[in-house]
């Protein structure tokens, strides 16, 4: 058990309600897949080198964030359950919870000393109350490092959004506090998804989410997690040598292939010689009507990705990338809604669905964030731009870092990849599995090979 003393000392908390009113209360139903994600939590992390908000005051924070939540109503609503027992979210302007900290350390120190258990602390964890109707499902925490650095987090109960909906909500708020118009405006349809559902008896599909809704957990092992940077030349060297295996291959799929190969070599043969990787990846863009990237809820994918009697920790990096890049070609609209069917077929007595199963698990799962990457808007440019680190309260002034976090991630682990500050093909992955094996994941040649600038490491 850590004795490590937090460095974290929360000192004020306050309710900050929508500037403009509804003016009428309204229901609105969570969809099956709102449900499927009823165990779970998201945690982000804004790292900014300078305070956005000049002194702190209040005035200026609560202004701009009661600007946009007047947009989000379903973020300042509470939740509620209907008479066939499914979760709703009543929106009634009742707000969002801000926490105010200090950290006593620097930024720098911090990006460079704290863990991932430690950075926790950055943001709001708290287990949904059994009756949640005055608990905020969305809460901020401002915390102010020493010399003027500032992490602010963004917590929710992933029952109401997914990673797309969380990061594009904080964006809006800075675009707001720049006075500037919201670039992605959120769109609310609790019906947009079953809308556009195709007739679809993917067996396999069913199968694989029936499994993991059967999955036991034994006793619950320390999960830990580490971060790790990639320079644009490494992944442009990296690309570049599985070439002849995969020639279209993305950084994801580089690294999602990288890593899992990394960790099912430590974590040793299985008897029954099956390697899975659940890819998640947001499916707007699925559909032969996209829904608008500022789709309001879920709308996550989770497609296994399955070897049997290949030891895939031992198979050449190349093979591993062009095998994960045909997983990735082959995830089309009509898989996604076989999966929203078979959440529909499950459903009880008055239309009551299911209750929620870990959907980051059982198997090693991996998360891409590519889709946050956006043609830039220069002229004449053909650069991609990220939409994570377009969230400056200040033009001048991107974040440093940004960090994600799943709750309630058990089993083989999590892989989150993502675009970084330095943008072009530049990436951050951060990943969490059992302590021990972590330990063993930054020690690794292969990956260490690659150069990663270590954050979060654990190393005061």
């Amino acid at each position: 058990m850590s004795s490590k003393k937090s460095r974290v000392s929360v000192h004020s908390k306050l309710t900050v309600v929508p500037s403009k009113p509804s003016g009428s209360v309204k229901t609105n139903p969570l969809s099956s897949l709102d449900h499927a994600m009823g165990l779970h939590s998201l945690h982000m992390v804004f790292y900014y080198k300078k305070n956005p908000f000049g002194s702190f005051e209040l005035d200026p924070l609560r202004e701009s964030l009661s600007g946009v939540i007047s947009l989000y109503p379903n973020v300042t609503g509470r939740l509620t359950r209907l008479e066939n027992g499914n979760w709703a979210v009543k929106c009634h302007d009742a707000g969002v919870r801000v926490i105010r900290a200090e950290v006593s350390a620097t930024l720098d120190e911090w990006l460079r000393s704290a863990d991932g258990s430690e950075e926790k602390d950055l943001t709001v964890w708290e287990e949904m109350p059994q009756e949640p109707n005055t608990w905020s499902p969305f809460r901020v925490q401002i915390n102010d490092f020493e010399g003027g650095g500032v992490a602010i987090g963004l917590s929710c109960s992933h029952m109401l959004a997914d990673l797309t909906s969380a990061i594009l909500l904080f964006k809006s708020w800075t675009e707001v506090s720049r006075r500037e118009p919201i670039e992605h405006p959120p769109f609310f349809n609790s019906l947009a998804l079953h809308g556009q559902l195709v007739p679809n008896k993917h067996t396999q599909l069913g199968k694989y989410y029936a499994t993991k809704s059967e999955e036991q957990f034994q006793a619950s092992v320390k999960m830990a997690t580490a971060t790790f940077k990639f320079s644009n030349s490494v992944i442009k060297q990296c690309l570049y040598e599985v070439n002849q295996n995969c020639p279209n291959a993305t950084p994801f799929e580089l690294l999602a292939g990288l890593f899992w190969s990394r960790i099912t070599r430590l974590k040793g043969p299985k008897s029954y010689n099956t390697h899975s990787l659940s890819i998640c990846m947001d499916s707007r863009r699925l559909l032969q009507d996209p829904l608008p990237i500022g789709y309001f809820g879920n709308a996550f994918h989770f497609s296994q990705l399955s070897l049997k009697g290949e030891e895939i920790g031992h198979c050449e990096l190349g093979h591993v990338v062009e095998l994960v890049h045909n997983r990735v070609l082959g995830i089309k609209e009509e898989e996604f809604s076989s999966v929203m069917n078979w959440f529909e077929a499950q459903k009880g007595e008055g239309g009551k669905f299911a209750p929620p199963f870990r959907m980051y698990g059982p198997e090693l799962t991996c998360i891409s964030l590519e889709h946050m990457l956006v043609p830039s808007k220069v002229t004449g440019s053909i650069n991609m731009t990220s939409l994570i680190y377009a969230a400056t309260f200040d033009k001048d002034e991107k974040p440093v870092h940004m960090s994600c976090h799943v709750g309630n991630v058990e089993g083989e682990g999590l892989i989150v990849v993502m675009p970084s500050m330095e943008e072009g093909l530049a990436r951050t992955v951060l990943v969490t599995l059992p302590e021990e094996e972590l330990a063993e994941l930054c020690e690794d040649q292969a990956i260490l090979r690659l150069e990663p600038t270590m954050l979060l490491s654990g190393k005061r």
